[in-house]
């Protein structure tokens, strides 16, 4: 045999294969929940909190003990409105319900509001990013409408829908709206300009440019108006209630301080708490998985 042959074939026998070398394992161990790691983390974010509940409990308590205290210590609260905090689905009639159906009744009428707020903000606040003569014209207008107080909005709204129904929802749209609007017209702006070279390259229409560069570039800003908005909706619906009546949480705190039942307000705050608490975190949520955790700068 040739040495040249031999040679090629002493360096094919040694080459490997290259199917060999996609099969190798990496020898990495593979990655696993460890129970001490996940007792760690709840550790970290549950008893911080809790310790300070139960010190602010047993302040409460101590301040509001004595005989010429004016508010009730958490073991009156406790006793005397404990059907609301155990059994918050209770139905005994029209009026006669627990607060968890009367949180969804609030919550319906917020979905609307904020509903809407969230798509009519959108839009105009992509208009004013794009435009800078509809900045211009809007933008003072906005700021100016922005600083009304909700309440002030529910005597043109009772005179303009002449239904307490609607005219909650409009206090909660006409609240929860600036926000959006300014926080989605300024990521609108802020998008990279080569981001709007590459959709003339493409010729991209407007619809197109809408959905495909617009709303992924200016998602973390609209999620930011949004977290501040539902906030927003969430106040704006428990006041309303307390004017327009109905069996919503809010016109609840309006009727237990008519009838001078200061525990069943202090546990209703709670649940009015707790509610704007886990809505925050769920926008939040979506936020971070529309954005894939990417923030306003």
């Amino acid at each position: 045999m040739p040495a040249l042959a031999r040679t090629e074939k002493i360096v094919t026998a040694a080459t490997p294969k290259k199917s060999a070398s996609v099969l190798a394992f990496s020898g990495r161990p593979s990655a696993r929940v460890k129970p001490g790691q996940v007792a760690a983390t709840i550790a970290r974010n549950v008893v911080p909190p809790l310790v300070v509940m139960i010190i602010i409990l047993a302040i409460w308590q101590i301040l509001c003990s004595g005989a010429g205290a004016t508010l009730p210590p958490p073991s009156q609260v406790w006793q005397e409105s404990y059907d609301l905090i155990a059994y918050p689905f209770f139905n005994y009639g029209s009026q006669d319900i627990g607060l968890g159906w009367r949180v969804l009744i609030s919550l319906q009428r917020v979905a609307y509001g904020f509903g809407l707020a969230a798509v009519t903000g959108v839009l105009i606040g992509a208009v004013i990013g794009q435009s800078i003569w509809a900045m211009r014209g809007l933008d003072p207008i906005f700021q100016i409408l922005r600083t009304v107080p909700p309440l002030a909005w529910l005597p043109l709204s009772l005179a303009a829908f002449q239904d307490s129904n609607p005219s909650a929802i409009f206090v909660i749209f006409i609240t929860s709206i600036w926000p959006v609007i300014i926080n989605t017209a300024v990521g609108v702006r802020n998008i990279p300009q080569d981001y709007r070279n590459v959709a003339k390259v493409l010729c991209l229409n407007q619809f197109e440019f809408f959905f495909k560069i617009m709303l992924p570039s200016a998602a973390p800003y609209i999620f930011t108006g949004l977290r501040i908005g539902i906030g927003l909706s969430w106040l704006a619906i428990v006041a309303a209630e307390m004017l327009t009546g109905g069996v919503g949480i809010g016109f609840f705190i309006w009727d237990a301080w008519n009838s001078s039942r200061l525990p069943d307000i202090i546990v209703a705050l709670a649940y009015i708490g707790v509610v704007g608490f886990i809505l925050d975190k769920l926008v939040s949520a979506v936020g971070t998985i529309v954005t894939r955790g990417a923030s306003a700068n």
